[in-house]
């Protein structure tokens, strides 16, 4: 057995590249904006984005939670109730978009239906 580490197990993880990752989403210039979050559940929520780690956490000051439309749960409606500061796990994160700069937009797909 060789002591040099090139033995069983110092391949340095499943890719054995050993360097660090680097993320896909770029959260860092998000920091301290206001963004939008949707949760797998279908939850909404929006705040300031104040930190966020590598399994995507996140932490959100001053955040909102957009209620859903009780005869139709898959709708959300402007009505909001406030949370203050929230942890999110990032098992749950599906989407972090900016507030600013955003606009909804009809969907193409369910405009197909009404014309067959």
């Amino acid at each position: 057995m060789s002591s040099s580490g090139a033995g069983r197990g110092g391949g340095g993880g499943r890719g054995g590249g050993g360097g660090k990752k680097e993320s896909i989403l770029e959260l860092a210039k998000l920091v301290d904006q206001i963004v939008r979050v949707k949760c797998l559940g279908g939850r909404e929520l929006k705040g300031a984005l104040r930190g966020y780690d590598e399994l995507v956490n996140l932490v959100l000051d001053d955040c909102e939670e957009f209620i859903r439309d009780p005869d139709d749960p898959e709708r959300v409606t402007s009505e909001t109730r406030k949370l203050g500061l929230v942890v999110i796990r990032g098992t749950q994160v599906s989407l972090v978009s900016p507030e600013e700069g955003t606009e909804e937009i009809a969907n193409p797909f369910l405009a197909g239906d009404e014309e067959e």
